[in-house]
């Protein structure tokens, strides 16, 4: 990393994009900090060596090596160090998009991160930073790039309190997933699919709405219309009974009334309008 304090702040913001960066820097000495009001914008610091003590909400998190707080704005907190060096990177950022797509990935709260090493935050940063250094005011919409990046990756890697991170979810369904892209053609229940990972269909239920955010049972009736859509385009000509049977909807009414429902319109009126877009 750097060897002294790096700090870049933007003289203006662009608050149009989606995301924006307002500032970024790494700090070899993290000074003592109290901000009864918060700060204006988000704000991501991470410990790079040594450690400190982070403080909102009533609550003191300590930031060893490893581990960073993504605060919300205005939010009331103080920061010191507990070591005798305690080095930090950080960025602050905001966007007309911002609070929508933090919600989106449910990482719309004040929370501690851990597992950060798969991230490479540091190298993000440093990227952020040799990049306003060769085109200052002009970087702002690469930053917005490296900023995306950058809370996708905190998103499936980070560990967030107490919680897993993404990364370690998705190993523990990829087997099933990959099962039911294999079979969904089956007459499948929930025992099934609970029984592929040798575990409850109550513990299965958790770890799929943990991950996708949908029950199992909605997850294959998902990946069965997706299945469907791509018959549709690529047989034009098969009945429709046919691509039902071997999608795993048993009946084309149900079938039709399930596509319907979840793509706003008939299956026969998507095979229309995409078969004829290819012609």
């Amino acid at each position: 990393m750097y060897k002294e304090k790096v700090r870049y702040e933007y003289i203006t913001v662009e608050e149009s994009l989606p995301l924006f960066v307002e500032s970024v820097g790494f700090n070899t000495k993290e000074l003592n900090f109290s901000r009864a009001s918060g700060y204006p914008y988000y704000h991501w610091l991470q410990t790079v060596e040594g450690e400190g003590s982070f403080s909102y909400d009533g609550q003191e998190y300590i930031l060893s090596k490893g581990r960073g707080i993504l605060l919300k704005p205005f939010t009331p907190h103080n920061y010191f160090s507990k070591s005798k060096e305690w080095s930090t990177i950080y960025v602050t950022f905001g966007g007309q998009s911002v609070a929508s797509i933090l919600e989106s990935l449910n990482m719309d709260s004040s929370k501690m991160y851990m597992n950060l090493q798969e991230i490479k935050s540091e190298d993000i940063i440093k990227e952020m930073l040799m990049k306003i250094e060769s085109d200052a005011e002009f970087s702002r919409l690469d930053l917005s790039i490296y900023l995306y990046n950058f809370i996708v990756k905190l998103k499936k890697y980070g560990k967030m309190n107490s919680q897993p991170p993404l990364s370690h979810l998705y190993d523990k369904v990829r087997h099933i997933v990959e099962w039911l892209e294999e079979s969904y053609g089956e007459d499948i229940t929930l025992n099934d699919m609970a029984s592929k990972l040798n575990v409850s269909s109550q513990y299965l239920n958790r770890l799929f709405h943990h991950t996708f955010k949908v029950s199992p049972y909605t997850f294959l009736i998902q990946l069965r219309i997706r299945k469907a859509k791509e018959i549709l385009l690529e047989k034009p000509d098969l009945p429709l009974k046919n691509i039902a049977i071997s999608t795993g909807f048993n009946d084309v009414s149900y079938f039709v009334a399930t596509f319907k429902k979840r793509e706003g319109i008939t299956p026969k009126k998507y095979r229309d309008i995409f078969v004829r877009k290819q012609e």
